[in-house]
């Protein structure tokens, strides 16, 4: 089915299409979720909201980009606005103090570590830098999808690389 059928059989409540829908992005953006949140079950909420906003306004869709940019710029709102209402008092698990899987002669570096660095990172910068580095996004992309100035922007990935680079230490 292509993406314009589909569109067209959720626009008239199809239920079948919209589980066809659902289950085509659930995965890359509950990904990206996570990454921003650093919450499971803050990431979930995130991906239930945003695919109750797509359904509810897939018909302001308008093609000039492809769905999944569209329900990813969705969720990028949703997650960024969920972190900012999370309570600062949430302790984040410290990283591992094994570092034998860490490869530091060849600066590889274990997934797992490396993901436990950047879910550390503080709100803002976190995002900044899943958008910039993992999502491919420009900062003048950035600052649209969260508000902010480029600066800000700039400024927030060259904290985010700093301090993870000395998480990784």
């Amino acid at each position: 089915m292509t993406e314009n059928e589909l569109i067209q059989r959720c626009l008239q409540h199809d239920r079948s299409a919209q589980r066809l829908l659902y289950d085509r992005y659930k995965t890359a953006m509950y990904t990206l979720a996570y990454r921003m949140t650093g919450d499971f079950d803050q990431a979930n909420s995130v991906l239930q909201d945003t695919f109750l906003a797509v359904f509810q306004n897939l018909s302001q869709y308008r093609s000039e980009a492809t769905l999944g940019a569209w329900i990813k710029a969705i969720l990028v709102r949703k997650a960024h606005r969920s972190s900012q209402q999370t309570p600062a008092y949430l302790l984040m698990e410290t990283l591992p103090t094994d570092t034998s899987s860490v490869d530091w002669g060849n600066d590889a570096i274990d997934a797992a570590h490396l993901e436990k660095a950047i879910l550390s990172l503080p709100e803002g910068a976190r995002a900044v830098f899943v958008l910039i580095e993992v999502e491919g996004y420009t900062h003048r992309e950035v600052a649209e999808l969260l508000g902010v100035s480029e600066g800000t922007s700039k400024s927030q990935l060259n904290y985010a690389k700093k301090r993870l680079r000395e998480l990784l230490k």
